[in-house]
This record gives structure tokens, C-alpha cells and sequence, in this order.
């Protein structure tokens, strides 16, 4: 049994951006765990319509 793992999760959020505006996407978080308890966002990114990948931080979560 491993004390430190990392776990990847796919999430749907809507988010918006200045050029597409509001737009619904999938979202992956990798996240570090400690005995199955996420304590740690080490990275998120999203999948772009054409297959790019593009970091969250030039997106706004819009609730």
C-alpha cells in the first residue's frame, strides 16, 4: 500500500473566455494523495475542440 500517490480526475465545468465566451469543457485535475485523501493540485488543463492542450489559468470559472 503506497502513502503518496497521484491521482488524475476528469471533471465538466463551464468556464468562459473572452474570445468563445461561455463554453462547457473537460477539465482533468492531477492531484497528490495521501492514503486516498487529495491534499495537493499539482496541475489542471483542458482539452480544446481541435486537440490542443491549454492550461486553466487563462479561463475564469463562471458558476
Amino acid at each position: 500500500m503506497k502513502l503518496v500517490s497521484v491521482k488524475r480526475q476528469t471533471k465538466t465545468e463551464k468556464r468562459f473566455t473572452q474570445k468563445m465566451g461561455m463554453f462547457t469543457t473537460s477539465v482533468i485535475y492531477i492531484k497528490k494523495t495521501f492514503l486516498s485523501i487529495p491534499f495537493k493540485t499539482l496541475h489542471k488543463y483542458r482539452e480544446t475542440y481541435y486537440g490542443e492542450i491549454k492550461d486553466c489559468e487563462d479561463c475564469v470559472i463562471s458558476a
